[in-house]
């Protein structure tokens, strides 16, 4: 199991920020989803994809707590910018990821060298991404 590197946590915030303010970064956008104990808001920074027309995001580190929290919430606020879409995610199975992910290096080229640098992926190629299947999660992005 691979661990977010520390500077992560600050780097997110500084995108979060860039976001509320109206300045958007590359393909990133921030998915707001309600904790799963306390209920209080939480954002995190994602990039969404376009597969055969259906959007999705990946959590790389399927036990992390934004993605805990969309698993329990089913739904999210994805914003960029200042716009909003109140959104529902579906997790798709293990055995529908591995299109998503290939197509990730192409969609999301900037965020590939995160997922290399932290192990969530062996290296920057399309089977690369497509090898960690079972150990991320997958949501796919539906209109609420």
């Amino acid at each position: 199991m691979s661990f977010p590197p520390r500077s992560l946590k600050f780097a997110n915030k500084i995108i979060i920020g860039l976001q509320r303010i109206g300045l958007p970064i590359g393909t990133m956008h921030l998915i707001t989803v309600p904790g799963r104990k306390s209920g209080q808001p939480r954002t995190t920074p994602v990039s969404p994809l376009t597969v055969d027309g259906h959007r999705y995001i990946i959590g790389g580190y399927a036990k992390g707590d934004w993605v805990k929290n969309a698993r329990a919430a089913g739904s999210a606020v994805l914003s960029r910018g200042r716009k909003q879409e109140r959104v529902r995610l579906v997790e798709i199975p293990e055995q529908e990821r591995v299109p998503v992910l290939r197509a990730f290096p192409r969609e999301v080229p900037h965020g590939v060298p995160m997922f290399v640098k932290t192990g969530v992926v062996p290296d920057a190629t399309p089977d690369g991404f497509a090898s960690a299947a079972p150990n991320v999660a997958v949501f796919r992005i539906e209109s609420a």
